[in-house]
């Protein structure tokens, strides 16, 4: 076992009894402990509730884009709604583990810190005023003892050098017997010398004895006043253990959602929203919005009007798919003058057109929006007319009697519309 030393008071401590002297510091250390205890607590729900925090944010924010991806996606229907209630649940569940990490904080975490100023009193010499009451209380109980204990010690000693001088004095007597060289007078001091050392060891012996006798008189008195000092700290100890409790079984609370009615109730409205899922009603509705349930506009049949239609032919479709190129147009007239260089026709170079005839008019980019039915572009109108130059690509050979006949790299004039010459500068047409 090893042996430790209490500097105050000078007594060897032969073993880790707490009656030992000096061995009461370790209930003392508790006090330190406790506040220390109470600080790594605080420190422990303070990094859960960044958790619970963070939890929190990535749940927000894992509902908002995959709400985004399922709306903007190709699921319909019930199903749909089924699956944004996945992302719903993820946003209720996030609003509740905010206000698990603010019960956290504002409530047991405020609650340890509070205590704790409470129960902790800080000197200016850096220790706690509850460490220094229970320091002194111990030294003062165990202060009388430990004198009493030291005188022990101390005749314990001197009885122990008593024997052992004793027995060399004895042994040199013996020796001193079988030795002829020795005078009568010398053995005569050997002699008394050891009647000396008895007489040492009876005293010392007794010394010894009384102390023992002195010390255990006042060891109940010793042990009674250590213990009311250690009940002491038992019973601050004891508020501590109690508080823990109470403040773990708060957070235990906080941290059960099981119990909290909003939370079950969302994990409901989700399974109800899931079972609400019909495939059958889905199915319908696509049947209804893209399937064989929308309306149709069925082709009928209509008249021919030589003013409101143009019937093209196939070999006509082909070419107009091959498309004719108008480059090199001169516009003249003071319409010119006045249009911007930065006008863009309402057919932009980019325009392509189907390959497949069709009788609406809309495709076509010289047909007309007279009201009166004029579909002729190359009238002529002697009050709004411009005639502008145009010199074709390659050969082209009008098909009907209404068309015009080009030349590669010929000029020709063509006369359009002010409004329509206005946007021909420096554009290239297709028909």
């Amino acid at each position: 076992m090893s042996v430790t030393y209490d500097d105050s008071v000078g007594v060897e401590v032969s073993s880790d009894s707490f009656w030992e002297v000096g061995n009461y510091k370790r209930t003392v250390k508790r006090i330190d402990d406790g506040h220390r205890l109470c600080t790594d607590l605080m420190n422990c729900l303070h990094e859960r509730a960044r958790i619970e925090k963070a939890y929190a944010q990535q749940l927000t924010e894992w509902a908002r884009r995959w709400r985004q991806l399922v709306e903007k996606g190709p699921q319909y229907g019930t199903v749909e709604k089924a699956w944004i209630a996945v992302m719903s649940e993820a946003e209720r569940v996030s609003e509740l583990h905010l206000e698990v990490r603010a019960s956290l904080m504002n409530k047991d975490f405020e609650k340890i810190k509070n205590w704790q100023k409470e129960a902790f009193h800080k000197q200016m010499m850096g220790s706690f005023k509850e460490t220094k009451e229970a320091e002194d209380g111990f030294r003062k109980a165990q202060k009388p003892w430990a004198k009493k204990l030291k005188e022990v010690e101390a005749a314990k000693k001197a009885y122990h050098a008593a024997c052992k001088e004793e027995k060399l004095a004895i042994s040199r007597e013996t020796n001193s017997k079988g030795d002829p060289s020795l005078n009568p007078e010398q053995l005569k001091k050997l002699q008394d010398k050891v009647e000396k050392c008895k007489q040492d060891v009876l005293k010392t012996k007794e010394k010894y004895e009384k102390s023992l006798k002195e010390l255990d008189q006042g060891t109940p008195q010793y042990m009674e006043n250590m213990e009311q000092v250690f009940e002491q700290c038992q019973q601050f100890e004891e508020k501590r253990l109690r508080f823990f409790r109470e403040v773990l079984l708060e957070v235990q609370k906080h941290l059960d959602l099981s119990n909290v009615s909003s939370y079950k109730t969302i994990y409901q409205d989700l399974e109800q929203s899931i079972r609400a899922a019909d495939a059958v009603e889905d199915l319908r509705w696509f049947r209804v919005n893209h399937g064989p349930g929308m309306s149709m506009n069925w082709p009928q049949f209509e008249e021919w009007s030589a003013d409101l239609n143009r019937t093209l032919s196939r070999r006509e479709k082909k070419k107009n798919a091959d498309g004719v190129t108008l480059t090199g147009i001169n516009q003249t007239g003071d319409q010119a003058l006045q249009n911007k260089p930065s006008s863009v026709s309402s057919y932009e170079k980019t325009q392509s057109y189907p390959a497949d005839w069709s009788d609406d008019e809309s495709n076509n980019p010289f047909s007309s929006t007279d009201p009166s039915g004029d579909s002729n572009p190359f009238d002529e109108d002697a009050t709004s007319g411009t005639e502008v130059r145009v010199r074709a690509l390659y050969d082209y050979e009008g098909q009907e009697h209404d068309e015009l006949s080009f030349k590669a790299g010929r000029w020709a004039p063509w006369l359009a519309s002010r409004a329509n010459a206005s946007n021909l500068r420096g554009e290239v047409f297709f028909f």
